[in-house]
């Protein structure tokens, strides 16, 4: 899509050592980008940004020769990364979530990734963290000092957050992911598999939450109209 260069390989290829700010844009996070200037940025300046979302797919492949293969959820990087660090017996950081939440998370990788260090950090519920706020959560990750820094805060708050504080983070890796936070914990249920395999897991999440039922059934009509005008706008250059 104009102005965004999606990763379009496998996650085994990635070099983390030289990857290190990766998010996800789905056609909610595009619509909010095209409004959201600072969103926007941040979303521009990852190093990788990943597909999460079967209508990111279809806009490549429409718009451009050859496209993408696959979408890429930010719960598939999740797993990716936590079998990485688990085999390397490397440390991760989750920062966001409720208290409850982290406790939950870290009990399910203590038996599941069990040669992996966690540190966990709960930031306040709200809109716009203060200076202060955000002095915290830097220091807390920084005396963890982790491999992975997994940051679930919800877009677009958590990549503006990190754009805003990149320099200032200890992580090799520093990864937007937001609701794989609460699929973890096992808060919130993912789609079927089969409806995954069919590219209808934002149908699932529509169907058992009112705010995403809003936020896709508004969204997606946008994008779909937004690429189909850059399709037309292209092929008269």
């Amino acid at each position: 899509m104009q102005g965004y260069e999606i990763y379009d390989s496998n996650l085994d290829s990635i070099d983390f050592r030289k990857n290190k700010i990766i998010n996800t844009i789905n056609t909610h996070s595009y619509c909010i980008a095209e409004k959201d200037i600072q969103f926007r940025e941040a979303l521009l300046s990852s190093d990788l940004l990943l597909p999460d979302g079967i209508g990111i797919v279809w806009a490549e492949n429409f718009l451009n020769a050859g496209g993408l293969k696959k979408k890429i959820a930010g719960n598939d990087l999740f797993l990716f990364l936590m079998k990485k660090i688990n085999n390397e017996c490397g440390s991760v950081f989750f920062l966001g979530g409720s208290e409850e939440t982290l406790e939950k998370i870290k009990i399910r990788t203590s038996h599941e990734y069990p040669n992996i260090s966690l540190g966990s950090y709960s930031p306040p519920y709200k809109d716009t963290f203060s200076d202060d706020d955000s002095k915290i959560m830097c220091n807390e990750v920084n005396m963890f000092n982790p491999d992975v820094l997994f940051v679930g805060m919800t877009a677009p708050k958590q990549e503006k957050w990190i754009h805003a504080f990149q320099k200032q983070l200890k992580a090799k890796t520093i990864c937007s992911i937001g609701a794989v936070f609460d699929f973890y914990a096992g808060n919130v249920n993912r789609a079927p598999k089969f409806m995954i395999r069919l590219g209808l897991e934002w149908f699932h999440r529509s169907m058992t939450s009112k705010r995403l039922f809003k936020r896709n059934f508004i969204s997606n009509p946008k994008f779909i109209f937004h690429v189909i005008k850059l399709k037309f706008v292209k092929s008269f250059k």
